[in-house]
């Protein structure tokens, strides 16, 4: 006789939905033992695990397939509200992953293509093992464990220069433009020698704590591993690409000009917005908004007393010396006392503030020429590392002090370190919402920041709010000139002439904003897209509640439960909204 179905217990639909979300963080960071050291997990901080090999890619891919069939699994109606909104940001950013893993030309198209002159090992490793980046140099087992890294790092280098001979094989090449910048910061790195390596820094100031004789011996291991393995390996590197592989690159700068380039795109587009959009969509929007803001900031010209053209405005902008810092340590100051205002203001927005503390420090060198003129890392959830913000004070006179306001809104607070901080802060959330997300809820926030800019008492100067404008008005040209790039052909100096003619921008930032497109493709649209929906939503809220809308309300839910694909976001906010109307 057949038996009768039992009921599953009250909430065990949930216990499988966290059990699932737990096996696999776990398994992925012993796959990633780098992403475990951001987190600040020490666990496996003594490898950098296997990158750039097929067994890597495999294992990602597989784990992904696994893990959505066990989601799939699951009773999504039988979850609470809570983790019904786990279940589809899990399905979602997995459905994404497994559209490239299962499409064998996008798979190879970003396999081939390991690294670029943004984001690259050669730049995010040198950055950890300075001694200024997410791994700690506090004790002994610190030090040794950055050599076991260290050793393994030559090996990771010569499968990067297997990935690249394998594109050369396929056709599938990176620019000529994006081969020479990264040509130029290895040499910048192999320029340094030995004793200069950035490789070498943390061994220049060893901790006390540890005996004289550990130090000394840890100092001569380092040194001896940049000079027979390490310093070879940037130059087997900077060889290859100046000597082969620069001459087999692609002349033009977009994915249109590279095979298989325009199924890249449309899959870059929809992995960096989380939205079902076309080039051609993104494009008009981004003429549209680009269009409006130049009405705001006619509007703004005329508060600050100018008279004359957007472009005789966007002259003066870039040109009067008022406007230009005249060293580091002034940008330093200036952001500190930016800090203490908003502070003062931030409860009258946000119920709930970070933990960790939030560090200003200036652009580290061997990166700064290539850098955006903002960056944030994130500290640890435990507050051991600090966030920090990163201000750029390369090439001076092209930095502008108009644009100091906003961009501590993006980077630092409430922006970036506000998200970050407070998602991974959260332990009741599952570990891949607390340290993961999606770029256009991150960028999208962090821009959205910027909006806040009358509630929390910032750019009351006109000249400030025209630099709030440009701001807007850089992510407004991104989705111009990314999506003129990679679908219509747009080149590098058509591009830089189009964000001139739009905005104050200096030639050399709107140089590294159009290099940085070229070298990743559609990550710069998620910005205005993030922006856009978060802004909307918030303007159907106060509508639909009126008198009951509480902005701090708002900023937690949009922020408490981590970096939610724009989709799932809407239906949580949509969700509030009906709650709170009782």
């Amino acid at each position: 006789m057949a038996s009768t179905p039992v009921a599953a217990a009250p909430g065990a639909e949930d216990a499988k939905l966290k059990a699932l979300f737990t096996a696999s963080d776990e398994a992925g960071l012993r796959r990633n033992p780098m992403s475990a050291l951001y987190r600040g997990d020490l666990r496996y901080a003594g490898s950098i695990g296997d990158p750039f090999t097929d067994a890597h890619e495999a294992a990602e891919c597989a784990a992904s397939e696994s893990d959505l069939k066990a989601l799939r699994a699951i009773d999504r109606a039988a979850l609470s509200a809570v983790d019904r909104i786990a279940y589809d940001v899990f399905d979602t950013d997995t459905a994404i992953d497994l559209r490239q893993c299962r499409d064998p030309d996008l798979r190879t198209s970003f396999e081939v293509r390991p690294i670029n002159h943004f984001y690259g090992f050669h730049l995010s490793y040198a950055e950890l093992a300075s001694g200024q980046g997410a791994a700690p140099f506090r004790s002994l087992i610190d030090y040794e464990n950055n050599l076991k890294r260290n050793r393994e790092f030559a090996g990771a280098i010569d499968r990067i220069i297997g990935r690249f001979r394998q594109g050369m094989q396929l056709g599938i090449v990176e620019s000529k433009l994006t081969t020479r910048n990264m040509i130029e910061q290895l040499d910048l790195q192999i320029g340094k020698g030995v004793e200069g390596s950035i490789y070498a820094e943390p061994v220049d100031g060893m901790p006390a704590t540890i005996p004289a004789s550990d130090r000394a011996r840890i100092r001569a291991e380092q040194l001896a591993l940049i000079r027979s393995q390490m310093l070879p390996a940037l130059v087997r590197l900077r060889d290859f690409l100046r000597d082969i592989y620069l001459p087999a690159a692609r002349e033009g700068v977009g994915l249109s000009a590279m095979k298989g380039g325009d199924k890249v795109y449309a899959y870059l587009i929809q992995r960096s917005t989380t939205l079902p959009l076309t080039a051609a969509e993104v494009h008009q929007i981004g003429l549209d908004e680009v269009a409006r803001i130049r009405g705001e900031m006619a509007i703004a010209a005329k508060a600050a007393g100018f008279k004359g053209t957007l472009a005789e405005l966007f002259a003066y902008m870039r040109t009067d010396k008022s406007f230009q810092p005249k060293s580091v340590e002034q940008l330093r100051l200036g952001f500190q006392a930016i800090r203490a205002r908003v502070e003062a203001r931030i409860g009258e927005q946000f119920s709930t503030l970070p933990k960790a503390p939030l560090d200003i420090r200036a652009t580290p060198a061997f990166k700064e020429k290539s850098a955006a003129g903002g960056e944030y890392m994130r500290g640890t959830a435990d507050g051991t590392r600090p966030g920090i913000f990163f201000y750029n004070g390369y090439d001076l006179p092209s930095r502008y002090l108009w644009e100091d306001e906003t961009l501590f809104l993006h980077e630092g607070e409430p922006g970036h370190h506000f998200q970050i901080s407070l998602a991974q802060e959260n332990a009741d959330l599952p570990n891949f919402m607390r340290y993961g997300g999606n770029t256009a809820f991150v960028e999208g926030w962090a821009l959205y920041a910027e909006s806040l800019w009358k509630e929390l008492g910032m750019e009351t100067d006109p000249w400030q709010r025209l630099g709030g404008l440009n701001d807007e008005m850089l992510r407004a040209m991104r989705l111009v000139v990314d999506s003129g790039i990679h679908a219509d052909g747009w080149d590098r100096a058509r591009s830089i002439q189009y964000m001139l003619d739009n905005s104050p921008e200096a030639v050399t930032d709107a140089t590294a904003e159009v290099e940085r497109y070229i070298a990743i493709p559609g990550q710069a649209l998620a910005y205005k897209m993030g922006q856009l929906t978060i802004s909307r939503l918030k303007a159907k809220a106060m509508t639909e509640l009126g008198a009951k809308f509480d902005p701090r309300e708002f900023h937690a839910q949009v922020l408490m439960s981590g970096a939610l694909p724009l989709p799932v976001l809407e239906k949580k906010i949509d969700d509030w909204i009906v709650a709170k109307k009782g």
